[in-house]
């Protein structure tokens, strides 16, 4: 089209049509994520429901089609991508959440709703068992003609069993959407449907935010861990693992050190504990107590596994046998100098 004929196309549009432009990109620039949601089927009553649930987290814009592709061209910067979803009972929606965040409330705020005549079932529709609280008349009737096993039981009409009377995407009769109605069963679901959500220069569709919360965080923290794990056995440093890799090469040259016996100052306490435990262990190998100083007298090696009766008579043994050997040295020098010896040569 040529710049003139825009030019008068433009001129000719009436005021009041401008108007509702102007606020209609007043709204689209006012918000991070801009949607296209399907109002259809969606009874008034509810509409406003939804409209005051959204209070302050987004809101709800209606105008017509034109003018809301009209708004959209206008706009540009990408959001002109929706224009191929506004057809039919649409509106404008807008947030400043995230558009998974978004999908989720809205689908989360669909409610059920009373089906009418003529529309279709969309899913398989059942009256289930039991008191109906009606009283006996012409409404048993009307049960049994829908496919519904219903009888005049203890003063009411009650349902004897669950009664499969509709299958979904078959038409629903005046008659069943009068016994429905007349039980409030409200076998549909209506809600915003987002039909497509501009944000950050992306667009998404339904099926792209569709997504399980839980699980995708679980898979993105399970990707961290095996990132950070690779990033440490690889020795490659980053913010997150440089600190374990620095606690790792600390770890590694400590045991290098204990290994060859290296006097650091770090190490001392270690090796001090290591020697200790190696002389106690060599200790309780010796028989001799005369042999050892007294302050590793008595020292045992862990436990094997043995029998309690054994274990017992062992001990008994010892205990007998131990009094003249204290008794010995304490009357022979010879032998003390002996012991002193030993001490001294293991410190």
């Amino acid at each position: 089209m040529s710049s003139s004929a825009q030019e008068r196309k433009t001129e000719t549009i009436p005021e009041w049509k401008r108007e509702e432009v102007d606020a209609l990109t007043t709204f689209v620039d006012s918000y991070d994520a801009v949607g296209v949601v399907d109002l259809t089927g969606i009874p008034s009553r509810q509409l406003q429901d939804m409209r005051r649930d959204l209070h302050g987290q987004a809101e709800l814009r209606m105008s017509r089609n034109t003018l809301i592709q009209r708004t959209l061209d206008e706009v540009d910067a990408g959001v002109e991508e929706l224009d191929e979803f506004v057809s039919g009972h649409v509106g404008l929606i807008g947030t400043n959440d995230n558009p998974f965040g978004l999908y989720k409330q809205l689908e989360a705020s669909k409610t059920s709703a009373p089906i009418g005549a003529g529309e279709v079932a969309p899913n398989d529709i059942v009256i289930p068992a039991g008191d109906t609280g009606v009283d006996p008349g012409p409404f048993v009737g009307e049960l049994q003609q829908v496919g519904a096993d219903a009888r005049i039981q203890e003063g009411s009409i009650q349902v004897l069993s669950d009664s499969h009377v509709l299958d979904a995407g078959e038409v629903v009769s005046d008659e069943l959407s009068n016994v429905l109605g007349e039980l409030g069963i409200e076998p549909k679901e209506v809600g915003l449907d987002l039909r497509a959500v501009f944000a950050d220069g992306v667009l998404f569709e339904p099926e792209e935010l569709a997504i399980d919360v839980d699980e995708y965080r679980a898979d993105v923290q399970s990707a961290a861990a095996a990132a950070r794990n690779l990033s440490v056995n690889a020795a490659y440093p980053t913010a997150r693992t440089a600190g374990t890799l620095l606690g790792k090469a600390a770890g590694d040259a400590k045991a290098v050190g204990l290994y060859a016996a290296i006097e650091d100052e770090e190490l001392i306490p270690d090796l001090v504990a290591r020697a200790d435990a190696q002389l106690r262990s060599l200790a309780a190998v010796i028989d001799d107590d005369e042999a050892l100083p007294e302050e590793l007298r008595g020292v045992e090696a862990a436990p094997e596994p043995a029998a309690e009766e054994e274990t017992d008579e062992s001990s008994d043994d010892e205990d007998t046998e131990a009094e003249p050997a204290d008794d010995d040295a304490d009357d022979d020098d010879d032998d003390g100098d002996g012991a002193e010896g030993l001490g001294a040569m293991f410190g």
